[in-house]
């Protein structure tokens, strides 16, 4: 850890820590999209999102296996430099960044959308009051963040067990008033009414639902005991998993016949709406529209921290402009956190405008980056192992290196299935160019300064 990480690490505590991984994975695209997945496969969607979830736990155990022992703000871009090279260090944390800028706007706008129509503004106005308030509340410090990401999280969480206790109690019929449901909607068509091909079709609109779930990883280096603290985030990572997403899918799909089910535009769409409505529970639609106000907001929060760390680590090692290296005495990455939040402004009036290709490319590379940073952190593990038995290892990896090897064979099945897809295919070849490009770019950053591309950096 460089000095201005020591000089943060004490301002996160476990509970940001262990909160902020049970939120990280509980976004708009739970409540909104899981309609999708749902229509495509009917009550089967369960295996599209049991196999994205294992592939994100099994993703999260390397992290902390590589964490542990090399805590570092950059997380995965870092171990990169480590494990394969410095052309991969560069190249993933520039991906990731990208990708992860390309998606600013489109949480800024959502949440704004909503709260105007609450109130009857014009949607830049909330815009640009959320783009002030959470840049502003990342240049207070980590801790700050920390501390807002608590209460989203906190939100978040509660809403779910909510909707979890509310529909077992219908499904069970001890709803006062309703009789209990047991498998007669669940059972309508079949388990697989669409075949083993609607199950792949889900799987596409599912896969990167537990992007995000990195985030705990990366603020882990700026906690009091960032070894402890990232250990317990990974092992939360099943219970979010299968608590939170596959519980909430099983109550859906029980309750909510999977043929009047697709995407939704609204709120009152949002088949979490639709299953406390037939709780006869009031204002549901408004409801649920605080509630993913405040998971787009939660999530926004979340991106100008990461996205600003990541510059900051890339910068610190000469892969990005040099002025984004600095921190201030309280460790605070200034200039690369007022980077993510005018990248945020310009990312949101981009969207607003509809400018065509550029937008369009951004957020189509950003939709198929995840496999590429998953298969980054993968084969890092792999080419790492050895010198990390080395050291004292509190978490590692399962049955390594077999199912690291099993998540590398699964996400290259994976990019076979996107190219299946019309739209996944777009998403696939733009993240594809963006690889080839920031692959080109390393190679020439570290010739520049007199190195290898392909040296590693040695371990700390």
């Amino acid at each position: 850890m460089t000095s201005n990480e020591s000089a943060a690490g004490s301002s996160l505590k476990s509970r940001h820590l262990t909160m902020m991984g049970l939120g990280s994975t509980i976004g708009a695209g739970l409540f909104l999209g899981t309609g999708v997945g749902i229509s495509a496969a009917g009550p089967s969607v369960i295996v599209a999102y049991a196999i994205a979830g294992l592939l994100a736990i099994l993703v999260m155990q390397m992290l902390g296996e590589m964490g542990a022992v090399i805590p570092a703000t950059g997380s995965f871009s870092v171990y990169a430099e480590h494990g394969i090279g410095r052309w991969a260090g560069f190249t993933q944390g520039w991906i990731y960044w990208l990708a992860t800028v390309a998606v600013l706007g489109t949480e800024i706008t959502g949440s704004a959308s909503i709260v105007a129509h609450w109130f009857d503004i014009e949607p830049w106005i909330p815009a640009a009051v959320f783009v002030v308030i959470f840049g502003g509340i990342n240049l207070l410090g980590v801790r700050k963040f920390g501390e807002l990401e608590y209460w989203f999280a906190s939100i978040k969480v509660a809403v779910i067990v909510l909707f979890l206790f509310v529909g077992a109690l219908l499904i069970f019929g001890l709803w006062p008033g309703h009789a209990a449901v047991g498998t007669s909607i669940v059972a309508s068509g079949g388990f697989f009414p669409n075949g083993l091909g609607g199950v792949a079709t889900a799987l596409l609109s599912v896969a990167f639902t537990f992007g995000g779930i990195e985030v705990a990883a990366i603020a882990a280096a700026e906690s009091e005991h960032p070894q402890r603290s990232l250990v317990s985030a990974v092992r939360s990572a099943f219970l979010r998993i299968a608590v939170f997403y596959l519980g909430s899918i099983l109550v859906i799909i029980f309750l909510v016949p999977w043929s009047s089910l697709g995407a939704a535009e609204t709120a009152a769409d949002s088949p979490f709406t639709r299953v406390m409505e037939r709780a006869d529970l009031p204002y549901t639609t408004g409801f649920m529209e605080a509630v993913i106000v405040i998971a787009l907001l939660s999530a926004f929060n979340a991106q100008i921290y990461v996205t600003s760390r990541m510059m900051h680590s890339l910068a610190e090692r000469k892969e990005a402009p040099r002025v984004f290296a600095h921190a201030d005495g309280r460790g605070v990455p200034v200039p690369a956190i007022v980077l993510s939040t005018a990248l945020s402004a310009a990312m949101a009036l981009l969207n607003y405008l509809d400018t065509g290709w550029v937008l369009s490319f951004l957020l189509n590379s950003a939709g198929a980056s995840l496999l590429i940073v998953w298969g980054f952190i993968a084969v890092s593990e792999l080419r790492l192992r050895p010198e990390l038995e080395k050291r004292r290892m509190p978490i590692t990896m399962w049955a390594y290196p077999y199912l690291t090897w099993f998540v590398l064979a699964a996400l290259a099945a994976f990019a076979l299935l996107m190219l299946t897809e019309p739209a996944s295919r777009t998403q696939l070849f733009s993240a594809l160019i963006m690889f080839a490009v920031l692959t080109v770019a390393g190679a020439i950053n570290a010739r520049a300064r007199g190195i290898d591309p392909r040296s590693t950096l040695p371990l700390p």
